[in-house]
């Protein structure tokens, strides 16, 4: 019986500690010579490494290397997966961060969609979310709020810490065309209702001014008018007296052809 070629072992070896798949004989045999016995050197590996934390297992004539089956609790205590947060989700907590107590309904109507069921309760697995009581007004819907578990997350000793629309412009995090009234609590909104208060009184000046403005051009167009209705008549009235004067320029001379025939 020829021996294993020690090098053609740790080639098989290091493939199949590589591959993302496993791999069958085929591919390994076109790995090493042509002449090596690859199933001899899979049953070696396999017996090498069947007291190990990884064993050599044979699947549907393919081979991989897998943890050992007898280590798979202790695996599964260690091993936590990480799973991202969905578009909606981070939206959504966002909107609850900035305008809570917020009910299901402005959600939407803010984010301009609905969001699924799923989507909050993704939240509330995470333990960042937490009903707020109910809001006064109309059908009392749930509202929604952050819990200390959101705050402890992500670093922040109180809801005051939040960034608001300057620094969140800043960090490049948000469009400067938005308008910052989307940030709902009153840390971020008071700055832009005095904004707001100076636009008002700046737009009602502008107001005032083009009224003015336009009620001067109507009283000279208006007063254009009358001067021209002015005009008009007298011109009328002189074509009328020269009318009359033909007319008793005529009627003098039939009375003087009725004098001479009578």
């Amino acid at each position: 019986m020829p021996s294993i070629d020690k090098k053609e072992k740790k080639i098989i070896e290091a493939f199949l500690f590589a591959a993302d798949e496993p791999l069958d004989l085929a591919t390994l045999q076109s790995k090493v010579k042509k002449n090596t016995d690859v199933l001899e050197i899979l049953n070696e590996l396999q017996k090498e490494y069947q007291e190990r934390g990884i064993n050599l297992i044979k699947l549907a004539n393919r081979w991989s290397f897998r943890t050992s089956i007898d280590l798979a609790d202790q695996l599964r205590e260690e091993i936590t997966g990480q799973k991202k947060l969905s578009k909606a989700a981070i939206e959504t907590l966002a909107i609850i961060a900035y305008h809570q107590p917020v009910t299901r309904s402005e959600i939407e109507e803010i984010r301009g969609v609905s969001f699924s069921t799923g989507t909050m309760e993704v939240l509330f697995e995470l333990g960042w979310v937490k009903p707020a009581g109910r809001k006064d007004i109309p059908g009392k819907p749930l509202a929604y709020g952050t819990t200390d578990s959101f705050l402890s997350h992500f670093n922040l000793n109180s809801l005051e810490d939040l960034p608001n629309s300057d620094e969140l412009m800043a960090a490049g995090l948000i469009d400067s065309r938005v308008d910052s009234s989307i940030f709902g609590t009153s840390k971020f909104t008071k700055e832009d209702d005095s904004s707001i208060k100076e636009n008002i009184f700046s737009n009602i000046d502008e107001m005032i001014s083009d009224t003015l403005d336009n009620k001067d051009a109507e009283n000279n167009e208006n007063k254009e008018e009358a001067d021209q209705n002015l005009d008009e008549p007298y011109e009328d009235n002189e074509e009328d007296d020269d009318y009359d004067d033909d007319e008793d320029e005529d009627d003098d001379e039939e009375d003087e052809e009725d004098d001479k025939e009578k």
